[in-house]
């Protein structure tokens, strides 16, 4: 892409985004995710009722009467957003590719983390970490970041989430929320790194999907490509036992998802490219409440 088109791409990305975030996300995104724990803020005198392991000693012991140290939640966050860049993101039947809502989104998370004084990093993964960026504050760290999501070619085109998963593990060593944007369109096992993964941050999965991924459409004989591994076959999709394979294979394909999500305890949602991914981020939102 043309240094002038990216430009003015990132600029239309960053208006809406960024009005996104202020005006219907603020809100539900500070109480959706929490800080790391309780920091200290003050002392003040002891009050009937108060919890005398907040004592602080040395202050009571000055005073000659006892005072407790007040707590107050630590807001300050490491945001993950993890990106799947595999060929599967370029697909899309409708109005928009995988990619464009994926970039959306995760420039709409991006925004409501700076707001709430939040660093905010990126993990661009397809079977191997194609790109990392470390966690950071301020605009021009984002601006960085919408370029990096609207205009980044990965190497390879294929899809392993579980090294997704270990990198954030190994490489983020303080509690972050990561957001795992994905089709899950992968034929590894990524249930156990998931697990691990999200004992040590607190792990949100986001599927992006595409209605004529769900379903063959009744066209006659059409020819199909996998856009991770390139191979091309004939299918005839007037055949219904043809098409009721290929649904069938798509709801087991969900179920196991939605069982590793369930398994492993992580929140989740599902988008379909042509929905309106606003209400369904408010969902999640409003679900970790």
């Amino acid at each position: 892409m043309e240094t002038s088109e990216l430009l003015k791409k990132v600029r239309q990305i960053e208006i809406k985004t960024r009005g996104l975030s202020r005006n219907i996300f603020a809100g539900q995104y500070h109480t959706a995710f929490k800080g790391r724990g309780m920091a200290f803020s003050e002392v003040r005198e002891y009050q009937f009722g108060d919890d005398v392991r907040d004592i602080d000693w040395n202050v009571t012991a000055r005073y000659v009467r006892p005072y407790v140290k007040v707590f107050e939640e630590e807001r300050e966050l490491t945001v993950m957003l993890m990106i799947d860049v595999s060929g599967s993101k370029d697909f899309g039947s409708v109005a928009r590719m995988k990619k464009d809502i994926v970039t959306e989104i995760a420039a709409t998370l991006a925004y409501s983390a700076i707001q709430n004084n939040d660093k905010i990093g990126v993990i661009f993964f397809s079977d191997k970490i194609e790109k990392f960026i470390p966690p950071q504050k301020g605009k021009r760290h984002i601006l960085y970041v919408i370029r990096e999501l609207i205009d980044f070619q990965p190497d390879n085109r294929k899809t392993d989430i579980s090294q997704a998963l270990r990198y954030l593990t190994n490489a983020i060593k303080k509690r972050s929320t990561a957001f795992l944007i994905s089709d899950f369109i992968d034929k590894h096992n990524y249930t156990d790194a998931l697990t691990i993964a999200n004992r040590k941050h607190d792990v949100v999965a986001i599927q992006l999907y595409d209605r004529r991924e769900t379903e063959l459409p009744k066209v006659g004989l059409i020819k199909v490509r996998d856009a991770e591994t390139g191979v091309e076959r004939w299918v005839d999709s007037s055949s219904r036992r043809v098409r009721e394979t290929y649904r069938n294979w798509w709801i087991q394909r969900q179920e196991e998802m939605n069982n590793s999500f369930s398994k492993c305890r992580v929140d989740s949602v599902s988008i379909r490219t042509e929905d309106d991914y606003v209400k369904s981020l408010i969902t999640l939102f409003d679900k970790r409440n």
